[in-house]
């Protein structure tokens, strides 16, 4: 566990003070305002961030002091160089492998902890608006002064984006920008080891429930943009908001290929299910178990499940590459 054992100026120590107390005393907490800006500076040299809610988030000094809630965000930090400044997690977080050491748990499944936060002293807390964070978290961490930024990882356009935000909030823009040029380079060398190909028709399965149906991804999510860029067609390119599809819906499409989001268990599983044995994927043994981490985490690893993709969805480019 962090060592909490710091030295704070007295207006810190104040703050946090003034923050336990207002705490157990239940006061009336304010909202922040709002802004259309992405970032700036004011003439004090205080940074202005407005967050994925719109919020504007003031923030005096490059952050030391972090608690990241999500493994998406942790993840975003890491990559940034930034890992030695986060002090709080959430208990799911898994990623880089030594996370856990010397860091505080603030809460997972059943919640967050506002008190146990508190008492790291953060300096910025990073979030997504996910698991009741922003409900639990926000107000009592804008009443002691610890600034929030709440960012969306919808795509990977998002992704990119929120690492440029963290650059300039960390305080080293230009490192994170090289950081994006280079998981962008990535991307466009697969881009043009499959350029003209025929991209065969996928199900990406996340998961599935015991009425027999099963969740996919949708258009506009950072998983379904990783399929595109490792090129495949989903078989499912008109979901808008709902992921939930049935075995009957699957059957029809005969999808090519089937990409089974786990970390354990047998492929060959779904030749039980009833009739997909005549899908042609399952025929043709194109049934593939994919990292969750890899593809469910909204961070820059995502680049890495497109490496890994690519050459499942077309083993034939990549190993005539490979010879050349």
């Amino acid at each position: 566990m962090a060592d909490n054992t710091h030295s704070f100026p007295p207006l810190l120590q104040t703050q946090r003070r003034h923050y336990c107390k207002a705490l157990f005393a239940g006061i009336a907490l304010a909202l922040m305002p709002k802004s259309t800006s992405a970032f700036g500076l004011r003439n004090a040299g205080i940074l202005e961030i407005t967050d994925g809610l719109g919020r504007e988030v003031s923030i005096a000094r490059p952050p030391q002091r972090i608690v990241s809630i999500f493994s998406s965000n942790t993840e975003l930090l890491h990559a940034l160089g930034a890992t030695d400044r986060i002090v709080g997690i959430e208990d799911f977080t898994r990623y880089p492998p030594n996370i856990r050491d010397g860091r505080t748990i603030v809460g997972g499944r059943l919640g967050f902890s506002v008190e146990t936060i508190a008492r790291l002293e953060p300096d910025l807390v990073v979030m997504t608006p996910a698991r009741q964070a922003v409900n639990t978290l926000l107000k009592p961490m804008q009443t002691i002064g610890v600034p929030v930024l709440v960012m969306l990882h919808r795509n990977l356009a998002e992704i990119f984006s929120n690492l440029s935000l963290l650059g300039h909030v960390l305080g080293n823009p230009l490192h994170a920008e090289s950081v994006i040029e280079q998981l962008q380079q990535r991307l466009q060398m697969v881009a043009q080891q499959l350029a003209g190909i025929r991209r065969p028709s996928v199900y990406f399965e996340t998961g599935q429930n015991d009425r027999g149906n099963f969740t996919t991804v949708r258009k506009g999510h950072y998983t379904y943009d990783a399929m595109l860029r490792a090129g495949a067609e989903s078989i499912f390119d008109d979901l808008d908001q709902i992921t939930q599809v049935s075995g009957e819906a699957i059957i029809a499409a005969d999808p090519e290929v089937i990409l089974l989001a786990r970390n354990d268990g047998d492929p060959d599983s779904v030749k039980h299910r009833p009739g997909w044995q005549n899908i042609s994927a399952v025929r043709n043994n194109r049934v593939f178990m994919v990292p969750r981490e890899l593809f469910l985490i909204p961070g820059p690893r995502v680049v890495d499940g497109v490496e890994m993709l690519a050459p499942l969805l077309h083993p034939d480019i990549f190993v005539n590459q490979g010879a050349a």
